[in-house]
């Protein structure tokens, strides 16, 4: 199948299941698209996975490494119990600013945090422990974003990174592209860390193939 073909699925999937979400959503990536922001948003479908993983979890207290214009952090706040706190990192000011319109457009500027600087310069002033910790930023420092996502977790919390199958270059251990680097030593860490127990999914759609890393911190 073609990535047309992906698109089209994606599409059918919106119809079928998303089609009552808030049309706040397309407003968010409207306005992304018009400041100029990259359009490396996760889709709608894994926007919503987020949502329920949130739900699910019963997530109260979260971390977003890499905000973007705050797409992905307006579906997880939207999930979030009454009371939750939801905690984003971005590194762009311009990019931060863009984010905070939008949660303000969203209704949901009153349940986040956007911090703006290097993120690890961020998580080090951070108290947890997170329920659940999604990383989605420069993919180069993902084993430092995901030893911080275990120090600022606890026994249960769950960790999400995205964009870890890279239009499949990720089993390519020669790469020179920094992001399949990093998203190689990412599975590096996971694979040799005893505190994390870890599965992969490659995803096919909107946003090519991909696909992301689901995991639970264990106790110890």
């Amino acid at each position: 199948m073609s990535e047309k073909s992906w698109g089209e699925v994606d599409g059918y999937i919106g119809e079928r299941l998303l089609a009552g979400a808030d049309p706040v959503f397309e407003a968010v990536l409207r306005a992304n698209a018009a400041a100029g922001l990259p359009a490396i948003d996760v889709s709608p479908a894994q926007g919503k996975f987020l949502n329920l993983l949130v739900r699910i979890a019963g997530a109260k207290r979260i971390l977003e490494i890499g905000t973007l214009g705050g797409y992905s952090t307006i579906w997880m706040a939207k999930g979030m119990a009454e009371g939750g706190r939801l905690t984003t990192l971005e590194y762009s000011p311009r990019h931060a600013a863009v984010a905070a319109e939008n949660l303000v457009r969203a209704g949901v500027l009153d349940r986040v945090e956007i911090r703006v600087g290097a993120a690890l310069a961020a998580l080090p002033e951070l108290a947890g422990p997170f329920d659940l910790i999604f990383i989605d930023a420069d993919k180069p420092n993902n084993p430092n974003y995901l030893e911080w996502a275990l120090k600022l977790g606890r026994e249960g919390s769950i960790i999400v990174l995205d964009n870890v199958v890279r239009e499949g270059r990720i089993v390519d251990g020669r790469s020179a592209d920094a992001n399949v680097r990093g998203a190689r030593a990412g599975f590096d860490f996971l694979h040799n860390h005893p505190r994390i127990d870890a599965t992969a999914l490659q995803t096919v759609g909107l946003k090519g193939w991909d696909g992301f890393v689901l995991g639970v911190v264990r106790a110890g």
